[in-house]
């Protein structure tokens, strides 16, 4: 009777997990369906007319530093309506120096003590702290990272946004492209930035949800930051931070689709797996602060029911990762107790099924598809076997960095840096120089 009572538990919980992974998985493919609807521009040109403050947090970063200086000074925008700063964050090599003597403007950061917590977003709290009035000064802020490369048009653009949209928007995101693709992990993070930047963000747009910010190419109001006391977040994950904030706020997210920022990717294993711990540690730990705010701000009639489910699933869909894992482990469990009592009840395959399904539908629709509507990428079919081998791999490495992440979620005070290497003189010149060439 023990056995049969075990097996039913285990069924019952196995089949709430199901649950659970169908819900985010059905939203996800819903509103993905808008994402297919060819890109139109929603917004009339305008003349530069915003003053945007634009802050570059940098830690050891003198190898690629002179790229995003070069590229902030030649933007096709007024100058006198723009000023960019490095912001040298505890850095031990000469990112500074090598910031100044091309000709930036940049505020140096050191902690006092060892133990200080360190990371992007406590030199962003001491930027705005050392730029006293930038609520008067500027309209704007655009926040970058070091290593990204960005659209000469895109000030130009996100002006004529903000211009056109009313006064609840806040937040604009810019198109979130990636600097290198070579190897099975950089491919793997082009193949989900792919799918994501058109069948999430532009598709969230379309349905007039707010999209999310990607930690790097967007752009807030200073009056917003100037509301919530200047830069205040506390995580690892900075944009869903102030994303979810913005949301329960009512404040509206933006996305742009016709610029972008590039930024460059892990291609090992390693590093990409702690960079995705990190973004776990972060977003468990915005998920879990936010979710009594969320139901409260849903049940009280301040957030719109499309916010609510969309906000829900973003909050907990890596929630499907450690769903995943705890199943297996679930359908071992039960398989081996089944074998040992003699006891006869198959698990059905349909999941299985209707996840290679999925997969597929992934691969060879929606990416194919987004590389081609957003890169002019026409569908190459021999890298099928490469595709297919970069999304396993990586989504094991993924689904690991969720479980690590969800036991770590409360330490958000140490930054763990990931390195980088390309400078204006490897591939992102050429994707640059590509996208120049299409415009």
């Amino acid at each position: 009777m023990t056995v049969y009572i075990a097996i039913t538990i285990l069924q019952v919980l196995m089949s709430i997990l199901m649950a659970w992974m169908s819900i985010t998985l059905v939203f996800q493919l819903i509103v993905g369906l808008f994402g297919f609807k060819k890109e139109t521009k929603d917004y009339q040109p305008h003349d530069p007319k915003m003053r945007f403050l634009v802050l570059i947090p940098a830690h050891n970063e003198e190898s690629v530093i002179p790229g995003i200086i070069e590229n902030m000074q030649q933007m096709d925008y007024p100058t006198e309506l723009y000023d960019f700063y490095v912001l040298a964050d505890n850095c031990t090599d000469n990112t500074a120096e090598v910031a100044r003597s091309l000709g930036a403007k940049v505020l140096e950061f050191h902690n006092e003590s060892p133990s200080d917590p360190t990371g992007k977003s406590i030199a962003l709290q001491k930027a705005f702290n050392a730029l006293p009035g930038y609520e008067d000064n500027y309209d704007a802020v655009f926040f970058f990272d070091a290593d990204n490369l960005a659209d000469k048009t895109m000030f130009r653009e996100v002006n004529s946004q903000y211009l056109s949209s009313d006064e609840n928007a806040e937040i604009i995101q810019c198109y979130l492209g990636c600097k290198n693709k070579k190897g099975i992990v950089a491919f793997f993070y082009y193949l989900t930035y792919i799918i994501s930047n058109r069948f999430l963000q532009y598709a969230r747009y379309r349905l007039k949800i707010n999209c999310g910010i990607g930690g790097t190419g967007f752009v807030v109001k200073t009056r917003y930051l100037k509301q919530r006391g200047g830069w205040t977040t506390e995580s690892l994950t900075e944009d869903s931070e102030l994303q979810f904030a913005a949301t329960l706020e009512g404040k509206k997210v933006l996305w742009n689709n016709k610029v972008r920022v590039y930024d460059e990717k892990p291609t090992s294993l390693y590093a990409s797996l702690r960079q995705r711990i990190r973004w776990a540690q972060g977003h468990w730990f915005v998920a879990f602060r936010n979710t009594k705010p969320l139901f409260k701000n849903f049940f009280t009639g301040k957030l719109p029911f499309g916010e609510f489910i969309s906000m829900m699933v973003q909050m907990y869909f890596p929630s499907t990762y450690v769903a995943s894992f705890v199943n297996v482990l679930l359908v071992v469990i039960y398989n081996i107790l089944c074998h040992i009592n003699g006891v006869t009840q198959p698990i059905s395959l349909l999941p299985t099924w209707l996840s290679l399904a999925l997969m597929a539908y992934m691969l060879l629709g929606q990416f194919y598809w987004g590389d081609w509507a957003d890169n002019h990428e026409k569908p190459n079919l021999l890298q099928l076997p490469m595709l297919l081998v970069s999304f396993i791999v990586n989504t094991i490495v993924a689904g690991l960095a969720q479980v690590i992440g969800l036991f770590k979620y409360r330490q958000q005070n140490n930054w763990d840096k990931t390195e980088h290497k390309i400078t204006l003189d490897d591939e992102a010149a050429a994707v640059l120089t590509e996208k120049a060439v299409e415009e």
